[in-house]
């Protein structure tokens, strides 16, 4: 088992990293002097592998676990989900010192930390992330929130877990089209912060998509790591954390004009990373060998890396990245890659540009 740590000062926290954790779970838990109530959050395509294990696990700890199973899917990070989840929190009369499992992606783990930071003002939680995607990123730093429908992620709040869970194990029952997904996030981190990743990625790309465990652990522990080290710096994105938005500002937009049901997240940003590679070159003097390495280790991942959009649809495009967390003064901004391993933040990019960088029709 690997072991990272989150450096919060009293808010820090491990991520543990390794094969059949599940069934550690009750134990993991019962260090933090929570109390016996607790509540497991999981979707219902996670819910119907895993919910038994980890509910088995936590009852065998002394706890008094309820299962709250939220439909899957992106359009579950809704109001209506978080207020079911808060009646049966109610229901099952969860405390102060109780706490809620996450049990499942990005999305279970965004709603459920939620839920946590909003129930009676804030109660602990633990990230058990299920997919790739969620292990290496969304687990990990504390930003959990809801969408609207004018676009993702606009209701949030910051709240760290108390521990994050990786069992390698889950992915062995991640459907490929999640795995490839994951993989996005993955590869973000080799192009904002280590060349040496990156180029890591291009030689064991076929291992990880095989779900080689040590290709896997190697690789989770490494991008935990860099995440751990992004958000101990800046917590509550005010400055360095913002480079993890790398390609999320289009990728985001695409995910709302579609309305959540499209593109995977991963595949949507893995869209957006290519297009802010290529505005990279324009604007941040990305060198052009390197941005068709970007582009070519997607397209070898087996992820989108166009889109076509007519008139209207380029317009909502930019409707909703105007929405973006980061638009300041209506100005869309932009990470952009000055090399591979290197980027810089605060980019303002002319829209005309932007629509250049996207395979778009008339």
């Amino acid at each position: 088992m690997r072991v990272v740590k989150v450096p919060l000062g009293n808010r820090s926290y491990q991520i543990k990293i390794g094969v059949g954790l599940l069934d550690r779970l009750g134990k993991e838990c019962s260090g933090f002097g929570f109390g016996r109530r607790c509540a497991i959050i999981t979707d219902a395509n996670v819910g119907k592998v895993y919910a038994k294990p980890v509910f088995n696990a936590l009852a065998k700890a002394g706890f008094e676990p309820a299962l709250i199973v939220v439909p899957a899917g992106e359009t579950a990070k809704s109001f209506r989900s978080v207020q079911r989840c808060y009646d049966l929190l109610a229901g099952h009369r969860l405390e102060r010192k109780s706490f809620i499992v996450a049990l499942g992606g990005g999305v279970v783990g965004d709603l459920a930390g939620f839920v946590a930071a909003t129930y009676l003002r804030g109660i602990s939680f633990v990230q058990v992330p299920t997919t790739l995607l969620a292990q290496v990123d969304s687990s990990v730093g504390g930003k959990v929130g809801v969408n609207l429908k004018a676009g993702k992620n606009l209701v949030g709040a910051f709240h760290q877990p108390k521990l994050v869970l990786c069992d390698l194990g889950t992915l062995q029952t991640l459907p490929q089209r999640e795995l490839r997904a994951g993989l996005a996030e993955v590869i973000k981190y080799g192009i904002i912060y280590d060349a040496k990743l990156f180029a890591q990625l291009e030689r064991i790309l076929p291992a990880l998509l095989k779900r080689k465990q040590s290709a896997l652990e190697t690789t989770i522990a490494r991008c935990c790591a860099i995440k751990a080290h992004v958000v101990g710096q800046d917590e509550t994105e005010s400055g360095l954390r913002v480079i993890l938005n790398f390609g999320h500002t289009i990728g985001h937009g695409l995910e709302a004009i579609s309305s959540y049901g499209k593109y995977l997240h991963g595949e949507a940003i893995a869209i957006g990373q290519v297009a802010a590679a290529h505005l990279s070159q324009l604007r941040a003097g990305l060198r052009e060998d390197d941005a068709r390495r970007i582009e070519h280790l997607f397209v070898r991942t087996g992820l989108p890396t166009q889109v076509q959009l007519n008139a209207r649809q380029r317009r909502n495009l930019f409707n909703a990245m105007r929405l973006d967390k980061k638009v300041s003064g209506g100005d869309i901004k932009f990470v952009l890659a000055r090399r591979i391993g290197k980027v810089v933040w605060g980019q303002s990019v002319a829209p005309e540009l932007v629509a250049k960088t996207i395979n778009s029709q008339p």
